[in-house]
């Protein structure tokens, strides 16, 4: 979560720079909702001590309102492509999600 709230700043930045207005926070999905608690409330710091830093950085960006947490699903989680061996339907489900045809496909 820390890093992709890394890389949410950077984009509200570049389209600060842009002259692009955005002034809704960035929805970050996530599909663990230990996690979305953690980040959300601090009475949970102290059983995460290991995690300290990364729980600063996305609870601080959680509240300057330039981010909000929403709880998404496994099986709706299309980023799962990227990273996990996925059951073939599912696979396929998300690639069409994701727009990705197959051009050898015969028409």
């Amino acid at each position: 979560m820390a890093a992709t709230t890394c890389e949410l700043t950077w984009l509200r930045y570049l389209l600060h720079d842009l002259q692009v207005k955005h002034n809704q926070p960035a929805t970050l999905f996530y599909d663990n909702q230990a996690a979305l608690y953690i980040a959300a409330n601090p009475v949970y710091h102290e059983w995460t001590k290991h995690i300290e830093l990364d729980c600063h950085t996305v609870r601080e960006k959680i509240h300057n309102g330039e981010i909000r947490t929403a709880h998404v699903q496994t099986k709706h989680q299309v980023a799962d492509i990227f990273t996990k061996p996925l059951p073939a339907p599912l696979f396929k489900s998300h690639l069409h999600k994701l727009g990705v045809v197959d051009i050898h496909t015969p028409t």
